[in-house]
């Protein structure tokens, strides 16, 4: 009897409640002389890495040529589906099931946006469908979770958030047993993670998730070394009699946070469909005040990321998960996402800019020193330090901030932008320098053409030499809700020092920036970051 072809495909589309479950492709065919039951091969577009399919065929058999080329046009229209079948976040993060990868030691994290007010309608309506899919999806790791440490490759969280008008980016982490999800503003200018809490809570701004409610028995210590260490930069006393580590964490913006820190477990999930159970410390945060109480994006708390021992990257590297190195990219597109990662997999080997990460026992902020600004050709006039200035990478603060000296200069150097049309207005309480046209302005790509980028000169080397920062329009313009453009960059007299410049998210906007406690640098790129890259060397080798 001649062989046969047999086959099935059979494509399920996703539930319309739930569409982030993607499509299911089911397939099999089969060369054999009879006809038998076919054998079935799972493949989900939701669990990579994605498994080989395996073909049939009877031994010491002549095939037609025809036959042969059924086969093929088969093999072909499968690898169609399966290409085109998956969702785009499978195939970003996809692990591959290769020696290769068995050493990755890296965290990532997703990054999506909101979206401007100017639709509030369609804002509730989006965010209420991202919650419900992190929810349902956060529903499905805690089911899955098998109580198997593994620290072999990256993680994958969503994250949301916008410059404008909200201010903040922010990640989704799972933490207690069982792990519920909890959204925490992503801060490199913050040493330590603080969650809200029922103990009983004090004062709390009103979040999307129910309070976290601490145990006796997780409560840390004062002889706890993170408690020393966290007293200790906060000037307190080690108190021999007291039976919990309290602080209280005060913030540029007037803002304050207090609490008393606790341990609990820390669930990742692990890119080829792992997870890993860990233990950290952080805040039960039972007391907040000034801007900490109100809660536009609607987080649970902070994610400390600075250098500080209590810092959770800190924490992560110390217990040997990942090496001690943060990254973000954030997309300079508002409707586009980005990335967060822990640990050196996913920094590029070549085309960084690097330069050196100042040391200061007293100051955990991610810094370098500046030398000079420039708009266009044109540098700006303004004193630079005795010793040096220093320049805060801070993905917490939502603008940037100059110095008074430096802010007025650069004010006084954007005055040629009347000539263009625009009438200076101050009716915004938040941004006060605004530009008002002839219409509303819908997007700062109708308008980057008349303002020239900002470029800072930061640090220099003896190997390098300095590096040049670039600030792009799209970098430090902001469309209000009254359609008119307004300066991100803020008059810093008043924050820190006085004496610092802070680069904040506007600025951080569409490159690649890394920091790298382990070889005590900073670097960036530019980058459309739309998805994070696994680099093991350099291109030519």
């Amino acid at each position: 009897m001649e062989p046969r072809i047999k086959g099935v495909v059979v494509i399920s589309l996703p539930p319309e409640d739930d569409p982030s479950k993607g499509k299911t492709i089911t397939a099999a065919f089969t060369l054999a002389e009879t006809s038998s039951a076919p054998t079935y091969q799972n493949q989900s577009d939701r669990n990579p890495p994605i498994q080989e399919r395996q073909m049939g065929f009877p031994p010491r058999k002549v095939f037609r040529v025809k036959r042969v080329m059924s086969l093929l046009g088969v093999a072909v229209l499968m690898f169609f589906l399966w290409q085109n079948g998956l969702p785009q976040i499978a195939s970003d993060f996809e692990d591959d099931g290769s020696e290769e990868k068995k050493d990755d030691n890296s965290f990532v994290y997703t990054l999506y946006p909101k979206y401007d007010r100017g639709v509030e309608q369609d804002v509730a309506l989006r965010l209420g469908r991202a919650i419900r899919r992190d929810e349902v999806r956060n529903r499905i790791i805690a089911d899955n979770f098998d109580g198997v440490p593994s620290t072999n490759s990256s993680t994958i969280f969503p994250v949301k958030g916008n410059v404008y008008p909200d201010g903040l980016y922010y990640i989704s982490i799972l933490v207690g047993n069982p792990p519920k999800p909890y959204y925490l503003d992503m801060d490199t200018g913050s040493d330590l993670t603080w969650i809200q809490c029922d103990a009983p809570c004090t004062s709390c701004a009103k979040g999307p998730h129910p309070l976290y409610r601490p145990s006796k028995g997780k409560i840390v210590p004062p002889k706890d070394s993170l408690c020393i260490e966290l007293q200790v930069d906060q000037s307190h006393k080690y108190c021999d009699a007291c039976h919990q580590c309290d602080y209280e964490m005060t913030y540029a913006d007037q803002g304050s946070s207090m609490g008393v820190l606790t341990r609990d477990s820390l669930l990742l999930m692990i890119a080829n469909g792992t997870l890993t159970r860990t233990t950290f410390v952080f805040g039960c945060a039972y007391d907040q005040q000034g801007p900490l109480l109100v809660s536009p994006a609607k987080t649970d708390g902070i994610l400390g990321l600075s250098n500080a021992k209590i810092s959770l990257p800190s924490q992560l590297a110390s217990q040997g998960i990942v090496k001690n190195v943060v990254g973000h990219c954030i997309s300079s597109d508002i409707k586009a996402g980005g990335y967060m990662f822990f640990g050196d997999d996913s920094v590029p080997p070549w085309g960084m800019n690097w330069v050196s990460m100042l040391s200061n026992p007293s100051l955990k902020f991610y810094h370098s020193e500046i030398l000079k600004i420039s708009i266009g050709s044109q540098q700006l006039d303004f004193k630079l330090g005795s010793k040096f200035t220093s320049v805060v990478f801070d993905s917490g603060s939502s603008y940037t901030y100059f110095t008074n000296e430096a802010y007025k200069s650069l004010i006084a150097s954007l005055k040629y932008i009347t000539s263009h049309g625009f009438v200076l207005n101050e009716s915004d309480t938040t941004l006060p320098v605004c530009w008002q046209a002839k219409a509303p302005v819908r997007s700062v790509d109708d308008v980057k053409q008349f303002f020239k980028p900002l470029t800072l000169q930061l640090s220099k080397t003896w190997l390098f030499g300095s590096k040049e920062f670039e600030i792009p329009p799209e970098s430090y313009l902001v469309i209000n809700g009254k359609g008119n453009v307004c300066l991100g960059i803020l008059d810093g007299s008043k924050v820190h020092d006085g004496k610092t410049f802070i680069l904040g998210d506007i600025s951080l906007r569409g490159k690649l920036v890394v920091y790298d406690n382990v070889k005590k640098r900073i670097g960036w790129v530019d980058s459309d970051c739309s998805k994070p890259q696994k680099f093991k060397s350099f291109p030519f080798v």
